[in-house]
This record gives structure tokens, sequence and C-alpha cells, in this order.
């Protein structure tokens, strides 16, 4: 930033010609005129300094009316007069021969919010097209295959996998973690973002948590690729740096416990809690009993506290000061953290202080690597202003339901809670809210909740066509048996593959067969969103039927995909509040 500074003839830092306009949220970069500006408008950019009245039309017919500068002279006001051949004066206020002024290499301000510890980015600006080229130098990258989405929509709910790993790197992390260590999942949280962005969870998964890796395809470094076996009954953090796993293993391993896809990931070490909240100056936090701990090296009064650097980190890695001494209550103690860390972020204190954002900026992508889907910093912006969207008091903190792994006698790890956990899972996998918000767009979710109203047909009177547009392979033929052996549906006919692949099993009709699709969906438990009113298309005796398409969701003939339209009551917190560790 310096380098920008050098040659002004008024020294001004460009930091204090930041201004955050409170119309796009974004900060832009408003320099002081270097000499006072003629009230007389310049000629259009691309068009000729002398154009007559017919020049350039074709321009000024596509664009909007601009707005005419009260010095502008009217149309029927005719300009000064010259001579033949005498050369042009200079505008008013316009010395002949004076330079203009060189434009700024600033174009832009970025602003981007997202995760670290690997937990969040939030609120980052820099000035110029350099200095973001800049941070894109400072991200690392790892390429995950087809373990995770290639880019990013903003349009979309997105799942995020927040990596914290125990390998050291940076000086004065010699006395953390396994000195040997290749980097293992020792803090995981699966961050899911809402499609209308109203809330948010963020799922701790214990690294104690006992599961069966899948087979891994991982990218290796000269560009080829090496499928690392798959192991049973082991420790999730084991999913990550074990035998060359790449976090890539790690979102596949997710996705088998959860059956939740991950899109994304990111993944930091110990010295990004240090750098991170140095960055901030400090996050504040709470115990409800003074701590002095031995293996951490943490000291802390009882109450409220403001912790950074070493100490932070020492903060987020005690256990045996908390609870049962156990990692279930660091994770707690972590999600405390963590809450604390995005309310400081998020604050106007950070986002109205560039000298701090540049640091957070620097802290923040030197600290993290990604998957190469958003690997560059402008992705990172749109993933961060998407989370920025997400009001503190609806991002849920909770942990898989799990219980103590019955195999041991003394007891070290734990496993899925099966009675508890699928309901977790099924309401983050279907974007259902573990807090209560307003609800959008309440006109178009009655209208949709209303297609399951009205009459129902008899089950023989239905006439449907299935296709398969993303289920497992005999989906169509399964529900096709199902659907005549069983459910008295006779007049239905399995026509194959559909032209695209659908994450939602759907139904379409036209009006006049509504009570079918009703009767239809009452049979194979399709909620009213799965309902599309349209059209319906001929079948092999050419008479009108239904479309019925299987989605990814499909589960088996006869299983009900009606999605949960309520989450479960799960231990949680939110990130709005301040909770003491105890």
């Amino acid at each position: 930033m310096d380098a920008q500074g050098r040659g002004r003839a008024d020294n001004i830092d460009p930091a204090d010609q930041w201004v955050l306009n409170p119309n796009t949220g974004e900060y832009e970069l408003r320099l002081t005129p270097s000499a006072p500006q003629s009230g007389v408008p310049r000629p259009r950019r691309g068009s000729p300094a002398n154009a007559g009245p017919g020049a350039g039309a074709g321009t000024r017919a596509r664009r909007a009316p601009e707005r005419e500068s009260p010095a502008t002279p009217g149309p029927d006001v005719p300009g000064p007069r010259r001579r033949r051949g005498a050369p042009a004066e200079p505008p008013p206020g316009r010395r002949k021969g004076r330079t203009k002024p060189k434009k700024s290499k600033a174009k832009k301000i970025l602003l981007w919010t997202g995760g670290s510890m690997a937990f969040v980015l939030v609120a980052v600006s820099a000035a110029g097209y350099l200095y973001l080229k800049h941070l894109e130098g400072n991200v690392s990258t790892t390429d995950v295959g087809s373990a995770g989405k290639k880019g990013f929509s903003k349009d979309e709910a997105f799942n995020i996998l927040i990596i914290g790993t125990d390998k050291r790197t940076g000086a004065g992390n010699e006395g953390y973690g396994d000195k040997g260590s290749v980097g293992h999942a020792d803090t995981n949280i699966l961050l899911h973002v809402s499609k209308d962005r109203t809330n948010a969870t963020a799922l701790s998964i214990p690294r104690d948590l006992i599961v069966d890796v899948p087979d891994c395809p991982t990218k290796l470094s000269d560009g080829t690729e090496k499928v690392i076996p798959g192991t049973q009954n082991v420790r999730f953090n084991t999913s990550l740096g074990q035998d060359g796993r790449d976090p890539g293993c790690t979102m596949r391993t997710v996705k088998a416990v959860t059956g939740i896809p991950v899109d994304h990931f990111m993944m930091a070490d110990f010295n990004a809690v240090k750098t991170l909240t140095s960055a901030v100056g400090g996050v504040d936090v709470c115990v409800a009993h003074a701590v002095n701990d031995k293996e951490s090296h943490l000291k802390l009064p009882a109450g409220k506290s403001k912790v950074e650097g070493e100490q932070a980190l020492a903060f987020v890695r005690t256990r045996h000061s908390f609870g049962n001494q156990g990692d279930l209550d660091r994770i707690k103690v972590q999600q405390q953290f963590l809450g604390s860390l995005m309310r400081k972020m998020a604050s106007s204190d950070t986002l109205t202080n560039p000298a701090k954002l540049i640091s957070l900026a620097e802290a923040a992508t030197k600290a993290l690597t990604v998957d190469t889907g958003i690997g560059k910093v402008s992705t990172l912006k749109d993933v961060a202003l998407e989370l920025k969207r997400v009001p503190t008091k609806n991002i849920t903190f909770t942990t898989v339901p799990v219980l103590d792994n019955p195999a041991e006698k003394v007891k070290a790890t734990v496993i899925v809670n099966q009675s508890q956990a699928p309901a977790v899972f099924d309401a983050i996998k279907n974007d259902v809210s573990f807090t209560a918000v307003k609800q959008k767009e309440k006109k178009e979710k009655a209208e949709v909740a209303a297609r399951l109203k009205g009459t129902r047909s008899a089950a023989a009177d239905i006439r449907v066509d299935i296709y398969n547009g993303g289920a497992p392979a005999g989906s169509a033929q399964e529900t096709l048996n199902w659907l005549q052996n069983t459910e008295g549906v006779l007049k239905s006919s399995q026509l194959g593959n559909a032209d695209a692949t659908l994450s939602k099993t759907t139904l379409e009709y036209s009006p006049d067969q509504a009570d079918q699709a009703r009767k239809l969906a009452d049979l194979m438990g399709l909620s009213a969103s799965a309902l599309k009113p349209g059209k319906s298309e001929k079948n092999s005796q050419g008479l009108p039927a239904i479309v019925l398409t299987l989605g990814k969701d499909f589960k088996g003939a006869g299983v009900s995909l009606t999605t949960p339209t309520k989450a479960p009551e799960v231990d949680k917190s939110t990130a709005d509040k301040t909770v003491c560790a105890s």
C-alpha cells in the first residue's frame, strides 16, 4: 500500500480515503482531486472532441439518458465562433498543454467474508487489482476432484467443511500436538448455509467418532491419481493425513457418515488461530471459573477476558479444564470461541478500520488451504458475502449426536447415535433451520402447500409415466412394480432415463389431472413442493399421463419422500450469544 502513496504531492495515505458505501456494503476508494474540476463536461469517451450533432448517434441511442450539467449550453444556444483554420481554444478553466492526471491503479475495493480456524472469513478490504493478485498468491489450493463442486453458486444452499488440523507450522508451535503429525482432522465443522440465507448450521464432527473411511481417489503432485483404500472402524480424524489422504477424503467420509454432500472445504492449522485473532485485536471469551491449565498453558480469571495469539490457541485446545475433560466438552468451547470470532469480524470496529482489514486479509489468506472450486480470492469474496447475509442469531452451533463406543471398556471414542442423528442430518440436507426464522415468500409457500388440498382420484385411475432422473439404476422399474402390484396403479409405464438429472423427485401434471397427482403424492410420500403444475404427456396409447421423475433423493419404492419442515430439538448455541465455558 505504501507504494501507491509514494510520489503524491499531498502524501495522503489511500487507506484514509476508503469509504464504506452503505448502499452496497462495499468499500470504495475516493481520491482527492489534484486540481479544481471544470464545470464544462468532457466529451464522451470514444467520441470525437468536435463531433457534430449527428456524430455518435448510435452510441447515444443505446445508452440510458445522462443527466445534463447546468453548465452545458442548451440546444438553441450557439457555441463561440472561430475563424476557419484557427486552432480551437481550450475549454474554460483548463490551461492549454496541461497533462491529464494519471488514473489510479486502485480500481476497486475487495470486501470479503468467510471462515477459518478454519471457520470464518469475514469482511476484508484491499485496494487494487495488484493487491487482489497478491492475496490470491497467499491461498493454497488442493484439487479434490469429484469430492466437491467445481465452482460456487450464489443462488443455492451450500455446504463447506471447515477442517482444523493438528499439523504444526510457524514459530512458537513446538509445544503443540504430535511433533511428527502429518496433519489429521483435529477440528471438523460442516457449515451449511441455507438457500435463502436466513440461517446457517455449524455441525461439529468429533475427531474420535468411529467411522468407515471410504476409498479415496487422490490427486498426486505429478498430476496422476491414486486410489487410497478405505478402512473400517477407525477414528474420523484419520480421514485426513493418514496414508496420504487429502481433504477430499475427509469430505467423502462426511458424506458417507451423514448423507450430506460437501461442496467445498477450508483448512487451517494451529498457526491460523494465532494470526487471525491477532489481526482483529483479540477475541472476547468467558469462563465460569478461573483456569490454570498446565497442559495448554492457558491462564484466565473467572468471567470475561480477551484472548489473542498464543493465548487464543491455548483456549481452543484446552480440554482438561472444562466439563468431563473430553473432546466433546472442548467442542463446545471451540463453538463459543468461533461465535465470538464471527461477532468480532463483523463488528464496526473491524469493518471500518482499513489497517485491521488489511491485516485480516493477509492473515486469513495465508492461513487457508481450500479446494480449487473456491481457490480464487474473488470466489472467496462471494462465499464470504453470502455468509455475511446470515444474521448471527440464526447461526446455530451443534454437534453430531453420539454415544460412547460400547466396544470399549475405557471410553475413548464415540459412535453415531442412530436414534437421534438421522433427523439432524435430514434437517440439514433439506435446508431446515434449527432456529426460528422469518419465512420469506409466505404467499408463494402457501400456494405450494395448496397443491395437496383437494379431491383425490382412485389409484386405478392414475395414469403415470415414470422416468429415472438421478435415482440409483433400476429405481424406475422398482417403482413401477411397487405401484402396480402393491398400490393398484395399473395404468403406469416405465420409460427409462430422463433427459436431465434432478436433485429432487418431481411430479408434473396438467390442471385436469390434479386429483391424480394428489393421490400419487400420498402414495409416494411426496411433499407439495414436488408437485409441478404444467403439462402432461401422451403415453404409449396416446392418452394423457402425469410424469413422475425420480431424483437423487429417491430412497426406494414405498419409502416416503416427504422432507422435514421442522428441525429436531438438539443441544445447541447461536453465534449472537456469549456462553461461559464451564
